[in-house]
């Protein structure tokens, strides 16, 4: 099992990896292995924030886990979403694995061929397109090309070292790789579209691979899982649903009046305002109630612009959190956000709701006025012409 294998555990040659060590999974979650634990924080990050990565650090190098650990959480964390058994947390977790993997990737591509062939923990682009079966049907721009749609190596323009800005894809791979609900630009009818291939950008070609990342994670789920290891994961899946609200909201409140905002959140607000970094737990906390209250990812920005937290990361954390998947569940209860240490249950508000958003209702409702953070920001900026 090398670092490769553990960085992508989606790939065949990580599935091979496994088969050949001939691991005992169940054995590996009645012991409570190191890739148990790992597997529970997989699917955990994934359903509250997004991601699959460690939070003791990236993959390899700064992590606490080793190859095999890393490796081996994949398919317990699989077994883990299956016996969750709901389809939002399957999308969900197929989204993170392969948001994770994509980022990944793209650090692996900003690497120098010199560098990347000594290194046996990076991928190049042609690797990718080759584990999707992919190589025959993307062809660099500056490339001519071999046989019609396709062929020619992906690496062929741009330089030694460099990937070229653009690429052609064949129809097929990109109708079925991309939706046209991600924007008008993704629509065939705006594409320059030639001899039966799409013209795509770098970036747009790794979305579309992303996106068969994530088919490939989602496949199979969920299956069955035997009883012995079923059991012997019963309290870690009862935790993982724990972190999931059974409440459900119809509408958001949709205003933005800071001054009935709840106690942890007033408290993560003025902590970003002292220039103090909030933990991830913390800034998921807070985007997951202010795009819960109705914020949209540019007002989320506009909010929090004073503050410790980066317009790049509140907006790739908004917009996930406003995406079909991310908003499946609701921001944490009062009692999850009290075991990562954010809730204290000022003035017993626990005993109001059970969790931020419904707290805030409640204040909304029996306020005799309130002023609509979004009007005052409106009304301050200063007139075009």
């Amino acid at each position: 099992m090398d670092a490769l294998d553990a960085k992508y555990p989606f790939f065949a040659s990580a599935r091979e990896a496994v088969a050949a060590a001939a691991v005992s999974l169940p054995e590996l979650v009645a012991a409570d292995a190191p890739a148990v634990d790992r597997a529970r924080e997989r699917v955990e990050r994934a359903l509250l924030e997004g991601t699959v990565a460690s939070e003791s650090g990236s993959f390899p190098g700064e992590s606490a886990y080793d190859a095999q650990a890393e490796l081996l959480s994949y398919p317990i964390a699989r077994i883990l979403v299956s016996l969750l058994d709901s389809d939002p947390a399957i999308e969900k977790y197929a989204a993170a694995e392969a948001g994770t993997a994509l980022e990944r990737v793209r650090s692996d591509l900003e690497t120098d061929d010199e560098l990347r062939s000594v290194s046996s923990a990076t991928v190049a682009l042609d690797d990718l397109l080759a584990e999707f079966d992919l190589a025959d049907a993307v062809r660099p721009d500056a490339a001519p090309a071999v046989g019609g749609a396709g062929g020619g190596s992906a690496t062929a323009a741009g330089g030694p070292g460099r990937d070229p800005d653009h690429y052609w894809i064949g129809v097929g791979p990109y109708l079925r790789l991309t939706s046209s609900e991600w924007g008008d630009s993704w629509r065939l009818v705006n594409r320059a579209v030639a001899a039966g291939e799409v013209r795509v950008s770098r970036d747009e070609l790794l979305t579309a691979l992303e996106a068969a990342v994530e088919e490939r994670v989602a496949e199979g789920l969920p299956f069955a899982v035997d009883e012995p290891i079923a059991g012997e994961l019963e309290s870690r899946v009862a935790d993982l649903r724990r972190l999931l609200s059974e409440r459900t909201y119809a509408e958001p409140p949709d205003v933005v009046a800071p001054a009935l905002f709840p106690p942890c959140m007033t408290n993560l607000i003025e902590k970003a305002e002292r220039d103090v970094t909030l933990s991830s737990a913390e800034s998921f906390a807070l985007m997951a109630f202010l795009v819960g209250i109705g914020m949209t990812p540019d007002e989320v920005v506009a909010f929090c612009a004073d503050t410790s937290l980066d317009a790049e990361g509140i907006r790739y954390q908004t917009e996930y959190l406003t995406d079909e998947r991310g908003t499946q569940y609701p921001p944490p209860t009062c009692e999850t956000l009290a075991n990562y240490g954010i809730c204290h249950n000022e003035d017993d508000h626990m005993q109001v709701a059970a969790d931020p958003l419904s707290y805030y209702e409640k204040r909304v409702a029996a306020a005799d006025e309130v002023t609509d953070w979004r009007t005052a920001r409106e009304t301050d900026e200063p007139s075009e012409g």
